[in-house]
């Protein structure tokens, strides 16, 4: 059985330390350590181990406001779960409080082996994949899972 690979990116209205996402910032290891916990959770890319920093170093384009999240789970039902069903969904639904509003799909899932441990650039070309293709089976958004043909 397959795992389920996810990237999520977004760009910050500022960069890591201002106080215009201090909030956002201050609880990046609350809410990865809850998802770390949750049934199904199986591998999150790490950042520097800095508290409350995320991976904020792993910059895309060399860009400091561009954050990345790149996580694997048993299956959608469980990222499903973690994404809006915990703490998670409260900091999902004010997004524009820290993130600039993106003119593109910024989010993607793809099937990967079990113990295959995707990386950011593996991720950002499934990304690509998607925003040029749309759903398909190397690169999905959750309205491909919703109608069942993941």
């Amino acid at each position: 059985m397959k795992h389920l690979a996810q990237l999520n990116i977004g760009r910050l209205l500022a960069e890591p330390g201002d106080p215009i996402v201090a909030e956002f910032m201050a609880n990046l290891d609350r809410v990865n350590g809850l998802g770390k916990r949750m049934p199904g959770f199986v591998w999150m890319m790490e950042g520097s181990g800095e508290p409350g920093t995320g991976n904020t170093e792993t910059k895309i384009d060399g860009d400091p406001r561009f954050v990345s999240n790149l996580t694997v789970w048993e299956d959608v039902e469980s990222l499903r779960r973690f994404v809006y069903g915990t703490l998670h969904a409260r900091f999902f639904e004010r997004r524009e409080a820290w993130f600039e509003v993106m003119d593109q799909a910024h989010f993607v899932m793809w099937w990967i082996e079990p113990g295959h441990r995707p990386t950011l650039g593996e991720g950002l070309e499934r990304l690509e994949l998607f925003r040029r293709d749309g759903d398909s089976e190397a690169a999905f958004g959750w309205g491909r899972v919703t109608e069942g043909t993941a």
